[in-house]
């Protein structure tokens, strides 16, 4: 049954919590980034769009840095590498209009807070079409409080951010019956990224198990997988190799036999070792349990229940469960975000059958306490995932004891940008992580502690400048292992480059080091930094 109620007073709690959302969460990417916490990615994204603009499309010697040439075969970090290789996102290019009229890293964030925002405003359209207003209204006030939608949209910029618009827009063109547009929003959801088809296929194997549309069922099926299947088997290896050797390798290397693997090698593999497929899934069970458990407490558990939500969101959450490494099953990194259209799809449809249930007040407390519950865990597990944007807020770590407080933040920044504007806009340079997306707009750009990338020319160059945050790296060191060996070797770097006269230090202030290429360092920034590196020297022994 479907309920046909005047959307007009209702709609104050879906716009309330849209605009609540996209306040904050603006506010916070924001100051996460002009603070210098945005880090690698979004320099990757940037550097990518700003390539896009120039003509050169989805270029970026940030991306080659991690591509399989140089992380395993040892090769140089080059200007003209394709990162269609590693990730296949021509998506991207809706965007670059908006892109141009703000050429920044900052754009990004923006973009992104705002798919996530217009993606509740989709999904509250889309609950009534089948539940009455205060219950749609719910459900869009969970979707902005979950876990899974918080702590992507703070963190770098990412494709992923776009797929909770694209199908909560299918879906409700599905609903209408507006079959022009399903389709357009179907294509441009595989052109997010690769793997983006993962979850249209689910949204096939819904409209074939619920009986609704069979026939367009299949053909979305069909459609998904074999995009999925052409596209990193035949398409993306064009590029490099980086999907074989590098993707599949570091995700789904337990069902390879030798060191690279093709999409259908891991399929078959999977289809082979169906014990194995059998311990990956379920194990670490701990954790396992702990992500389901995180995905649908927004929504007061009622997707563990909706035979929908497994139907969609299980074919995203298989590729999750399938994998390997740490990330996939943190809730508050991209990834989590594919599972999410799929589950609140499916807890619509439950409650479409059980809207009486809503009406008992003790239920709304119980969803109100779960709602409360997950913000609370949005917040706290802010620390250690890839956003930090309550660094200012809450410690990094407790024992021992690492936080950076707003004044202590913003007094660093303020020390550290005379020194980065001095570094030219076409100019090459290499520079710490989270200094990496404010010069990313720029042909020539690596991480610290490389020196050298292949240029236009295909010559083999050192960087005309290089930049550090060191004092970053020394508030971070008594606490993370990652850090404080990054910072051992970036201090034998600067010694050796500057013993050598190949870069002179030419700026120093409150920890951040500035070198450039071939002239002599400045006595009194080489003074600086001889009192910094005698300080670093005593806690690192």
């Amino acid at each position: 049954m479907r309920f046909k109620f005047s959307q007009v007073s209702l709609s104050k709690l879906a716009i309330t919590a849209a605009l609540a959302f996209f306040c904050v969460a603006l506010i916070l990417g924001l100051h996460r980034h002009y603070t210098f916490y945005s880090s690698y990615d979004q320099g990757i994204f940037n550097q990518v769009f700003w390539n896009n603009l120039h003509g050169r499309f989805f270029e970026s010697s940030l991306s080659s840095q991690l591509s399989t040439n140089v992380v395993h075969q040892g090769e140089v970090p080059r200007v003209d590498y394709h990162r269609l290789g590693q990730h296949f996102t021509p998506a991207l290019l809706l965007w670059l209009p908006l892109y141009a009229l703000f050429p920044t890293p900052a754009t990004l964030t923006v973009l992104q807070v705002t798919f996530v925002t217009v993606a509740g405003l989709v999904l509250y359209v889309l609950a009534r079409e089948y539940l009455e207003p205060p219950l749609a209204g719910m459900i869009t006030v969970s979707f902005y409080c979950a876990n899974a939608v918080i702590g992507p949209t703070l963190s770098n910029f990412h494709d992923i951010s776009q797929i909770p618009l694209l199908v909560f827009g299918l879906l409700l063109a599905m609903e209408k019956r507006c079959w022009w547009l399903f389709w357009v929003l179907a294509v441009l959801l595989l052109a997010v990224r690769e793997d983006a088809g993962i979850g249209l296929f689910g949204v096939g194997v819904y409209l074939i198990l619920s009986r609704r549309y069979p026939r367009i069922g299949l053909v979305v099926c069909s459609l998904s997988f074999g995009y999925i299947i052409l596209l990193t088997n035949l398409v993306m290896p064009l590029f490099s190799e980086d999907i074989s050797q590098r993707f599949m390798m570091e995700r789904f290397g337990q069902y390879a036999s030798g060191d690279e693997a093709s999409t259908l090698e891991i399929i078959w593999g999977m289809v082979s070792n169906p014990g194995r497929v059998l311990v990956e899934l379920v194990t670490p069970f701990g954790r396992t349990l702990n992500y389901l458990l995180g995905q649908w407490l927004p929504l007061a558990f009622v997707p563990a229940i909706s035979p929908a939500s497994w139907m969609i969101a299980g074919f995203p959450l298989l590729k999750l469960f399938l994998g390997k490494g740490e990330s996939v099953l943190a809730i508050n990194i991209r990834y989590a975000m594919t599972v999410v259209p799929g589950l609140f799809y499916g807890a619509i449809l439950w409650w479409s059958k059980h809207q009486d249930l809503y009406k008992r007040s003790l239920f709304r407390y119980f969803w109100i306490f779960c709602i409360t519950l997950t913000l609370i865990f949005s917040y706290t597990s802010s620390a250690s995932a890839l956003n930090r944007a309550f660094y200012f807020m809450l410690p990094d770590s407790f024992d021992p004891w690492v936080h950076i407080s707003l004044p202590q933040q913003w007094n660093h920044v303020q020390a550290m940008r005379p020194l980065v504007a001095q570094i030219p806009p076409d100019a090459s340079v290499s520079a710490t992580t989270y200094i990496i997306p404010h010069l990313s707009s720029r042909r020539e750009i690596i991480r610290l502690p490389d020196l050298r990338l292949r240029n236009d020319q295909q010559e083999v160059i050192n960087v005309d400048y290089m930049i550090a945050d060191l004092w970053r790296l020394k508030q971070y060191q008594v606490a993370f292992d990652q850090e404080r060996g990054l910072l051992k070797s970036l201090v034998s770097l600067i010694d050796q480059v500057t013993a050598k006269q190949e870069y002179g230090i030419i700026g120093f202030e409150d920890g951040v080091i500035l070198l450039q290429k071939g002239v002599d360092s400045n006595s009194e920034a080489m003074g600086k930094w001889l009192v910094f590196r005698k300080q670093l020297v005593n806690r690192l022994s």
